[in-house]
């Protein structure tokens, strides 16, 4: 893992910083509201005294100006930053599992529920890695962990400046590259999503960018019924993700 790290974050909420205790993750330093010790909050101070972290008690304004959300009950745990990987460690740990890759690209995917729960269904997939971009796409904060119930605990996700680079990357170890793309010529039920694989999963807007759907060996799209003529990003990525587990099953 290299050593590069997203700012610090923060969990708020009783019972967001309960269940952060007792998961026994890292916690940097716990802050109250100074009063605020009645109910719950005693149950956080106590763990935290029991596990030896820092709690810091702040008067009501200057907690006010901390925290990233209204209702934050008093109570805000800072934990470590989240310790992104290098797209070689996503290769290097299906080689240990003696696997071939399987690996999901994210092209500038925005929302932090959907990143949360695509790196959830990756992780129930047997996905080895997610590659994303350091610009104009959400990162991994307590939102993501949060909607991905925990699942980026164990998940390795790789951090790059430029998308197309990491692609070429993953074709010079021996991955094929699937797009999903609206017009594509074949459904993806009819593309082989076997052997070493990466699958790239666009912008909840606009899709994949032009440059990175040029650099795909092929393409692949959901059929549509309805009157909505596209998926929820989260949505889609989980049923190209469970075709190429179905396919790897009957192989």
């Amino acid at each position: 893992m290299n050593n590069e790290k997203i700012f610090d974050d923060q969990v708020e909420g009783r019972n967001s910083v309960l269940e952060l205790l007792e998961s026994g993750k890292d916690i940097n330093k716990i802050f109250v509201t100074k009063g605020e010790k009645h109910g719950s909050i005693n149950k956080i101070i106590a763990i935290a005294k029991d596990r030896k972290i820092i709690v810091v008690e702040k008067d009501k304004r200057k907690m006010d100006e901390m925290a990233q959300t209204e209702n934050y009950q008093g109570v805000i745990a800072q934990v470590p930053p989240f310790e992104y990987c290098e797209v070689e460690d996503i290769l290097d740990y299906a080689k240990q599992k003696n696997e071939e890759p399987f690996v999901l690209i994210l092209d500038q995917i925005e929302d932090p529920h959907n990143l949360g729960s695509i790196i959830r269904t990756a992780e129930t997939a047997g996905v080895h890695g997610i590659i994303i971009p350091k610009r104009r796409a959400a990162q991994v904060n307590s939102t993501v962990n949060k909607t991905s119930a925990g699942a980026v605990e164990f998940m390795k996700i790789a951090r790059v400046t430029n998308i197309t680079d990491a692609i070429q990357k993953l074709k010079d170890a021996g991955l094929w590259i699937c797009g999903t793309h609206i017009n594509a010529e074949k459904y993806y039920y009819d593309q082989d999503l076997t052997g070493p694989l990466g699958i790239v999963i666009g912008n909840e807007g606009f899709g994949m960018g032009d440059k990175v759907t040029k650099n795909c060996d092929f393409l692949a799209k959901i059929p549509m019924q309805g009157k909505i003529n596209s998926l929820n990003a989260s949505v889609s990525a989980g049923i190209i993700m469970y075709e190429s587990v179905r396919q790897r099953k009957n192989k």
